[in-house]
C-alpha cells in the first residue's frame, strides 16, 4: 500500500487509503474504474443505475422487452456482473462499494442485488436512506454509508438508525456547491448555503456524536466535492474528516469506464462552461454546458409550461425515478429523460448527452492520467513526471 502521512480510513475493520471514488451513473463508474481504485487499496464505487449499457447482449435483449420487470431484471444482471468484475480486478485489495440513489424507484431491489452480488459496501444518497438497515438486515457484513450534506440530515439518520440498532459504517458529507451530478439541496438557491461548508458540518457532526454518546465509535466522515489538491486533503484530514471522496477527477482517469469523448469534455470544461439547473429528479444538478444542455436551458420555460402527467412520456420505459418531472408533469423541474441523456454522455455523444461534472478545476488540469497517479498525488503531493499538479 502507498506510504503516506495520514491515518487509514477504517471501514468494517479494514484499513484503506483515505480516498473514496464517488459513484457516477449512468455507467461512468463501473467495474474498470471501481476495480482500479480498490486495487490501489482505496474504496472504489460502482454506480448501480442502468449498467446494461456496458453489456451488448443485455442491450440486445432490451429491444424485445416491453415491461418494467423485464428491464429491471437486465439491469440487476448487469450490476451483478459489474460487481464480480470489479472485485476480480481489485484482487482482494480495498473495498468495492455500490452506489444506489434513494431517488431511483427500484432502490430497494438494487440494494438487495448489490448485497447478493458480493458488494463490500452500500452507499446511498439522493434522499434520506432511513430504511437502509432493514433492506440489508440479512447482510450485516456489508458496510452502510449514507451520503448527506448537512448536520441536520446526519442527525436525522443517526437517530432513526439508532432505533434500529444499526449505525453507519461511514458517512459521506457532500457539498452541493462543489459536487457534480445531483446535488444535496432542495432548491438551486440553496446550493451555496454556508450551512454546507465542510468545516462547519464536520464540527457540528462531531458535536452530534458527542450528544448521542457515539464519540467512542469513531464513525468515519468522508468529505466530497471540490477536493482537487494534496493541500485540501491535508486540511480536511486534519480537521476531523477520515477520508475524501472525488468523482470527476476519477471519471477522467485512464481507467474511467466512459468513452474518451466524455473524459475530454469534462477535462476541458472552463469555469463558465459548468452550470447549475433543476434536474428531472426534482434536485439541483451541475453539468457541462454542452450543445444539448444549452439548447434545453433555452427551451426550459416553454417545456415546463407544457408539462403534463403522462406515463407515455417515459421514453425509455424504465420509470427509473420515483419522482420524474417529465413523466409526472412537475412543471418546476426538469423536462427531459435523464437516462437517455446520461447514457448518451457515457457513449461520448457530445451533441446529445448530459455531462455531469463537479464545479472545481481538476488536479491534473486537462490531462488524462492513471488512477494510481491521482491517488499518489492526493496523499503525498507527488506530481507525475512532466505534469504540474495542484492547479487549484
Amino acid at each position: 500500500m502507498l506510504q503516506h502521512a495520514f491515518k487509514p480510513l477504517l471501514i468494517k475493520g479494514k484499513a484503506l487509503l483515505p480516498v473514496v471514488q464517488g459513484g457516477m451513473g449512468v455507467g461512468i463508474s463501473a467495474h474498470k474504474l471501481a476495480g482500479a481504485v480498490a486495487r490501489e487499496g482505496a474504496m472504489g464505487t460502482v454506480a448501480s443505475v442502468d449498467l446494461r449499457h456496458h453489456h451488448p447482449d443485455l442491450m440486445e435483449q432490451s429491444k424485445t422487452i416491453k415491461d418494467q420487470a423485464g428491464l429491471d431484471a437486465l439491469n440487476f444482471e448487469a450490476l451483478t456482473r459489474e460487481v464480480h468484475l470489479a472485485k476480480a480486478t481489485a484482487a482482494g485489495n480495498g473495498l468495492i462499494a455500490v452506489n444506489v440513489m434513494k431517488a431511483v424507484s427500484a432502490n430497494t431491489d438494487y440494494v438487495r442485488c448489490a448485497c447478493e452480488a458480493g458488494a463490500d459496501a452500500i452507499v446511498m444518497g439522493a434522499g434520506l436512506p432511513l430504511d437502509l438497515p432493514e433492506i440489508t438486515a440479512d447482510h450485516p457484513e456489508i458496510a452502510l454509508v449514507p451520503i448527506l450534506s448537512d448536520s441536520r440530515g446526519i442527525s436525522v439518520v443517526l437517530k432513526k438508525w439508532l432505533k434500529k440498532n444499526r449505525l453507519p459504517d461511514a458517512i459521506v458529507i457532500e457539498h452541493p456547491g462543489h459536487a457534480g451530478g445531483h446535488l444535496g439541496a432542495t432548491r438551486l438557491d440553496d446550493v451555496h448555503n454556508e450551512k454546507f461548508g465542510f468545516d462547519r458540518v464536520l464540527s457540528e457532526t462531531l458535536q452530534i456524536f458527542k450528544d448521542l454518546q457515539l464519540e467512542s465509535l469513531r464513525i468515519p466522515l468522508i468529505v466530497a466535492g471540490g477536493i482537487n489538491s494534496h493541500a485540501k486533503v491535508q486540511h480536511y484530514l486534519q480537521s476531523g474528516a477520515s477520508g475524501v471522496q472525488l468523482g470527476t477527477a476519477f471519471a477522467v482517469s485512464e481507467e474511467g469506464d466512459a468513452h474518451p469523448n466524455f473524459k475530454e469534455v469534462l477535462a476541458n470544461a472552463r469555469d463558465e462552461d459548468i452550470v447549475e439547473f433543476m434536474s428531472v429528479a426534482g434536485l439541483p444538478a451541475r453539468a457541462v454546458l454542452t450543445p444539448w444542455l444549452k439548447n434545453y436551458i433555452n427551451r426550459e420555460a416553454r417545456l415546463q409550461s407544457n408539462a403534463k402527467a403522462d406515463p407515455a412520456r417515459c421514453t425509455q420505459g424504465l420509470n427509473c425515478l420515483s419522482v420524474c418531472g417529465l413523466r409526472d408533469g412537475l412543471a418546476k423541474v426538469g423536462q427531459f429523460c435523464i437516462d437517455l441523456k446520461l447514457a448518451a454522455a457515457m457513449r461520448g455523444e457530445v451533441n446529445r448527452g448530459l455531462f455531469f461534472r463537479g464545479a472545481d478545476s481538476l488536479p491534473f488540469g486537462n490531462a488524462i492520467r492513471p488512477v494510481r497517479e491521482l491517488i499518489d498525488y492526493l496523499l503525498t503531493g507527488q506530481n507525475p513526471a512532466g505534469l504540474t499538479a495542484g492547479v487549484a
